[in-house]
């Protein structure tokens, strides 16, 4: 069976990749003619149908908490642990927004994948360069300060900044994800979890404070979620 789910979750999302990318392009264009928030959330809506779908089909028993704590129109800041790569296909399916996130430039390098990442808003970073990376930082502070959404995870190199752009922060514990397929290399029926901790405010936190204040509350919600 397991053959059998990995199959079919490669038969979606090449399906998904050639027969959602030519409608994706066309919400792109005509984001720039005044229908940008409108065709964001189009595209991502695209993309999360696509996500809820697999996840369905992988037959994981998913469980999900704390959606009420997702502001949905403020800038915000989503930090969550990193489990797998199944962690972005979660959050697409349950944040329930357009939000952007920050991919290693390889990926720049895989054709199709490469150009959904950008239209979900997502920014690619070079970190053996510090000044690209610096700058790609500065714009997804820059998003978030225009009432985006930016999901970071702190495990990995790419979530310096996160402090800076003064937004609401949502906790987001993850539990099993690697399980379903980076385990073994097919895709397994295991329990996966999402919990969307209480939303944490950081402008009213002096900013000397801040980083060591927030990297101690938010690891503290996660670690008490994944209990």
């Amino acid at each position: 069976m397991a053959v059998l789910r990995t199959i079919v979750a490669v038969l979606v999302l090449i399906a998904a990749i050639f027969g959602l990318t030519p409608f994706a392009l066309i919400a792109f264009i005509l984001s720039f003619l005044g229908l940008k928030k409108p065709m964001a959330l189009f595209t991502y809506r695209m993309a999360q149908g696509w996500a809820k779908l697999t996840i369905f089909l992988t037959g994981c028993p998913f469980t999900v908490k704390g959606h009420e704590n997702i502001p949905q129109k403020e800038g915000v800041c989503f930090v969550s642990n990193h489990v797998g790569l199944f962690d972005i296909l979660l959050a697409l399916a349950e944040i329930g927004r357009p939000f952007g996130f920050v991919a290693k430039k390889e990926l720049l390098l895989v054709p199709f994948i490469n150009i959904w990442i950008w239209l979900l808003g997502g920014l690619f970073i070079d970190r053996k360069n510090l000044k690209k990376a610096r700058r790609t930082m500065d714009e997804g502070i820059r998003r978030i300060k225009n009432g985006g959404g930016m999901i970071i995870f702190p495990e990995g190199t790419r979530s310096k900044g996160r402090t800076q752009a003064e937004a609401v922060i949502i906790p987001v514990a993850i539990s099993g994800s690697y399980d379903v397929f980076e385990k073994t290399g097919l895709v397994r029926k295991v329990p996966i979890s999402m919990i969307f901790g209480e939303p944490i405010p950081t402008a009213e936190i002096p900013p000397e404070e801040r980083k060591q204040i927030l990297s101690d509350r938010v690891y503290g919600i996660i670690e008490e979620a994944l209990k």
